[in-house]
Order: C-alpha cells, then structure tokens, then sequence
C-alpha cells in the first residue's frame, strides 16, 4: 500500500531563513503501478520493467488572519491544498482528492472530483488534516495517504499575527510510480507535470496521446492561483544550494568534535605516561 514519506521537509513563509529547504529526491514516495483494465489492448497493458515515472507534488496550507474581523471561533481564513510542485495540472495522474478535516466543520469530508485540490474554509484552530489522493485506473488501484498539519500562526511566538502575510506550511514530496505501463507513458510522456525516464536505444513505445485540451489543462494547474504569490519555490537549485550549505554545517560540527576530542585526549595521554613510569 502507497505510503507517504515521512520525512518530507517543510516550508514556511513566516521565516525563510529557518527552512533546510525541499526534501531531496532520495526520500520519494513509491507506488507500484498496475496494468491498464482487462478491455485495454495487450500492447498498452505492457509494463516497462525498471522504469519510473515520479510526479512532483506539494501540499501544505496557507492561513491569513481576519485581524479585526476575527472573533473567538473565526480568527483565521485558510486554504490547504495539493498541488504540482510547479504548479502544472495534477489531474493527468489524480483522479479524486479526499480531504479530511475536523469533525466539527460541517461536511467534514471534502472530495474533489478534479483539479485545483484545495479546501478553503474558516476557524479558530489548527489540527491534522488526512489527504487521500486517487488515481487514474491505468496507474494504481490503492490511493495515496498524506497528512498535513494545519499552522495558523507562525513558529516564532513573539512575532505579531499580520492580516497581510499568512503563515504558509508546505511539503515536497515525488510520487514515483514504478513498472507503468506502456499504455500510460504514452499518456503523459508530454504532460509538462510528469517526469518520465529516459528509454534504452532503440526502444519503441505507441505514439504519445494527444495531451487534453490546453484551456483544461490550464484550468487545473495552479499558476494563476490567487494564493501562488505564496507558494514556495523547490526547485532543483534551491535544493543543490540547501543541501551544500547543510553539507558545510555538518562538517564544521564534526571539526568542532574533533578539536574537543584532541583536548580531552591531551591530559590523559599525560596522565598515562606518568602511570607507566
């Protein structure tokens, strides 16, 4: 059963500085991928052995605070989501995204039938929220359980709540769908949301399906978003340059320990030397 990474990094807006930065891509999410149904023609129904398809997503949350407007059970607007992790439509590989919020909202299970998958709603306060995503019957049959913590104020509790700048937590995490078939790389070879591998020489695959129409398409992805001034950026050079500097971090510790170590070591060498003679 596909389970979510969890040590996915997170992200938020309120201090960029105390982030390590998106998750790298050794810690991703493995789904394996079934055949296309039984009514599908055999040549699409064949699996590509050690291929990998990974999907780059985020899903987090965004909460601005209603200032004067707030009362004691409405202090905070927000919105939690699942989006690709450059905002392109998530909708060529989820079919449904379930969310489920506190028992005390009215209709408490939301289900998205297609993309954007968010939920906006309003309250007082934070709590885990279960995000169930499904996919396309030529891609995995058992869905996708994330969590997200919903934050409604920022990490540093001296700083002061702004109606202006919301506190913004996010995850990266890949989807890897392992083994697809044939039938579903000709799919979304071309979708601009999919990272496909590259193939052997010579390796011959069906002709790709057209993409959906493009104002569709453009309809599910997040780029016009209101709330994407917001969004975090984990791109790959992001990624290279938190990780180097995470790098520099752990080896200036180690060379903290040793020089302790050496003047630990120091006097007892002394004191033994004086023992032996």
């Amino acid at each position: 059963m596909p389970q979510s990474s969890s040590s996915a990094k997170k992200q938020g807006a309120e201090d960029p500085s105390d982030v390590s930065g998106p998750t790298p891509k050794s810690q991703r999410t493995k789904v394996v991928v079934k055949s296309a149904e039984e009514s599908e023609k055999k040549s699409l129904k064949k699996q590509l052995k050690d291929a990998e398809i990974s999907v780059p997503i985020v899903f987090g949350s965004i909460a601005f605070w209603l200032g004067k407007k707030a009362s004691e059970f409405q202090s905070h607007k927000w919105t939690v989501y699942v989006r690709g992790a450059t905002n392109e439509d998530l909708g060529v590989v989820v079919k449904r995204a379930v969310f489920q919020l506190h028992a005390s909202f009215n209709n408490p299970t939301r289900v998205l039938e297609s993309p954007p998958f968010e939920v906006s709603e309003s309250g007082w306060g934070e709590f885990e929220i279960a995000i169930t995503l499904h996919f396309h019957s030529d891609i995995c049959e058992k869905p996708l359980h994330l969590f997200h913590h919903l934050k409604l104020y920022p990490e540093d509790e001296s700083g002061s709540l702004s109606t202006k700048k919301p506190v913004v937590m996010e995850s990266y995490d890949e989807i890897v769908l392992t083994e697809p078939s044939e039938g579903f790389f000709a799919r979304v070879q071309n979708h601009p949301a999919v990272i496909v591998p590259r193939l052997p020489p010579g390796f011959s695959l069906p002709p790709p399906v057209p993409n959906e129409d493009i104002d569709k398409r453009k309809r599910g992805d997040t780029k016009d978003n209101p709330l994407s001034q917001w969004f975090s950026n984990f791109s790959e050079a992001d990624e290279l340059l938190k990780l180097a500097a995470a790098r520099q971090q752990v080896q200036a510790h180690i060379a903290r320990l040793r020089r302790q170590l050496t003047v630990i070591d120091g006097p007892h060498q002394q004191m033994k030397s004086s023992s032996d003679m």
